[in-house]
């Protein structure tokens, strides 16, 4: 079964445009290089909900082909050069894998 691998992001102040943007890139680029995830996507919460976001600036949704898939991925090269730049931009995350039917 498929996997949503969800990751809220709070970033730290001053945060640069060009420092999100650049991790947009590398998390993006992970959906050609990492075995097993089909899609990731990288945003900030929708106006008419950024409310409830309990101050997370954007989120980070990755479909993975099955649950075993998420081991592959936390350790690829792509996944880490993506991490590292996370790290720094981050003052707190959350992540949650939720299998759902397809």
């Amino acid at each position: 079964m498929p996997v949503y691998h969800i990751v809220l992001i709070r970033l730290k102040p001053g945060v640069t445009p060009e420092l999100l943007d650049e991790f947009t890139t590398r998390a993006k680029a992970m959906a050609n290089q990492v075995p097993g995830l089909t899609k990731i996507d990288v945003g900030p919460p929708l106006p008419i909900t950024a409310d409830r976001s309990k101050g997370f600036d954007m989120a980070v949704v990755g479909v993975l082909e099955k649950k075993e898939d998420i081991t592959v991925y936390a350790t690829h090269p792509a996944h880490m050069r993506a991490h590292e730049l996370r790290e720094q931009l981050c003052e707190e995350t959350l992540v949650y894998d939720l299998e759902f039917p397809a």
